[in-house]
């Protein structure tokens, strides 16, 4: 593959949640997706720098925040070890032209008393009730979209673009024979809605191979609800649990179609373009995401509900599993999902720095009574120094008799 020679390599940091490896063993869109991005920055000369846990796999400079993916590693305090983490891209943060966040707002306080550029992929649903002041006292952070939908609850916010997720050309393999089966792959939750998958594989007849995941939330939703709803269709269904590498390609390559029966807000939808990408039709509901991702009548059909999924299994065949692979390689390829992103890093690099803002972040501290001392104390004046790499010193914790 020809990769254009750049000018002047970027340095990178790339910054991933920590409770999946990068790349993940099985499950795990967000890690997967900065994988997939930090390789091909690599290979298109940048210099890249990824904090993620320390039995990811990257061509890339890696700086772990944990020794092992911390799902595997049964953590109790997830939070403790991303607070660790954020201190190590902040220690190493002046090596950056850009730092790339992908976990969440945990660094909002730290970026905005920092100059260095940043950029946040949000990769969650945002339409949760306690979200919107938190967006309203960091406005000013830059973030990225993964589609046009997971924007809406926050149309005000500081967005700088939509990528849409991409993925390597040849980590799929089109299957132009289809098989015999609907898959369902991907976490079993209330809101992806497998029984749905259950009951159109009831009716249509046609056997429903499940790959998917249930999170320790989700243990007891599992076993009260989908369990017996698996048990009591028999032979038509079969769990087969978490799949990924060669045997999600097979899964997703042999079936007749990816049932994505959602339920609510899909901020993306990974296994949609993972699907097509083996050529095999989607059959997704219309929440969230789906109506962009999704080309309706050739790479699959969107509808509204049971009744439109049946009628949907029913034109499958209508659809050409190559023209899939084709609009894959269109829209969704790592290439171009780079391409994306760099743009919004050369936007942001360009931009002047708000030194106002980064200077004026730490007040002078205000005394019981509201009114403000006429003598600094030494940590009151810490607050307001500025160091020469452009960091703004962070407070200390409380003490009453420095005041």
């Amino acid at each position: 593959m020809v990769r254009l020679v750049l000018e002047r390599p970027m340095r990178i940091a790339q910054v991933s949640p920590l409770y999946e490896s990068v790349p993940p063993q099985l499950y795990g869109g967000t890690e997967r997706v900065v994988s997939y991005l930090t390789e091909e920055l690599v290979a298109l000369g940048h210099e890249v720098t990824l904090f993620a846990s320390g039995d990811s796999q990257t061509s890339a400079e890696l700086i772990a925040g944990t020794p092992q993916a911390l799902r595997l590693a049964k953590c109790v305090d997830p939070f403790a070890h991303h607070v660790r983490l954020l201190e190590l891209v902040f220690q190493n943060a002046a090596r950056f032209d850009v730092l790339h966040f992908h976990c969440d707002y945990f660094h909002f306080p730290l970026s905005r008393r920092h100059a260095r550029a940043h950029v946040t992929t949000l990769h969650g649903r945002l339409d949760l009730p306690d979200l919107p002041p938190l967006y309203e006292e960091f406005r000013e952070m830059p973030l990225v979209s993964i589609s046009d939908a997971q924007r809406r609850p926050l149309p005000e916010v500081n967005w700088q673009a939509t990528v849409y997720h991409g993925l390597p050309r040849d980590l799929h393999t089109l299957c132009e024979k289809p098989g015999d089966y609907l898959a369902f792959l991907g976490r079993i939750s209330p809101e992806k809605r497998v029984d749905r998958a259950v009951e159109i594989a009831r009716r249509t007849g046609m056997k429903l191979r499940v790959a998917a995941k249930v999170d320790p939330v989700d243990r007891e939703y599992f076993e009260e609800q989908i369990e017996p709803l698996f048990k009591k269709a028999g032979s038509l269904v079969e769990y087969i649990g978490e799949v990924g590498g060669k045997d999600k390609d097979e899964f997703l390559g042999n079936a007749y179609a990816l049932l994505f029966p959602i339920n609510w807000p899909e901020p993306f939808g990974l296994v949609m373009i993972e699907a097509v990408a083996c050529g095999t039709p989607v059959i997704a509901f219309r929440h969230g995401s789906v109506p962009e991702v999704m080309d309706d009548g050739v790479t699959g059909f969107v509808v509204d509900d049971v009744d439109g999924a049946v009628q949907a299994v029913g034109r499958i065949g209508e659809l050409s599993r190559r023209r899939c692979r084709e609009v894959f390689e269109e829209r969704f390829s790592v290439e171009r999902m780079a391409a994306d992103y760099l743009t919004v890093y050369r936007q942001l690099m360009e931009r002047p720095a708000d030194d106002e803002r980064v200077l004026q972040v730490f007040p002078p501290v205000a005394r019981p009574n509201g009114k403000r001392g006429k003598k600094r104390s030494r940590r009151t004046i810490a607050r307001e120094t500025l160091s020469l790499d452009g960091t703004a010193s962070l407070p200390a914790p409380r003490d009453a008799s420095a005041e």
